[in-house]
């Protein structure tokens, strides 16, 4: 398939920054990952991933929740105990009494 169409996008420099070295990583570019995109919303005639609505942004999502950190502190106090790994699934649902 021809590329003869552009498209020019605006987008946050830390945005770009941070995915572009995504990007490199994978061996890809910014064009290759957006005719990607373009590509699976043709075929899927949707975007190819569900949308979530942040009310902040991803850096600065919620703290987790207080029966999190309250497992977490237990376990580090030594007042919980983690076990595993576990060489078969049996063994696992032994451990835990099923």
């Amino acid at each position: 398939m021809a590329k003869n169409a552009t498209i020019n996008l605006r987008v946050d420099a830390e945005v770009k920054e941070q995915s572009g070295k995504i990007l490199d990583a994978m061996g890809l570019t910014f064009s290759d990952a957006f005719n990607l995109l373009l590509h699976q919303i043709w075929i899927q005639k949707s975007l190819p991933f569900n949308v979530v609505a942040f009310s902040t942004s991803p850096k600065q999502q919620s703290a987790p929740k207080q029966e999190t950190v309250d497992f977490i502190e237990q376990i580090e106090s030594g007042k919980e105990k983690l076990v595993g790994p576990f060489e078969t699934k049996e063994d696992l649902w032994r451990s835990l009494g099923i």
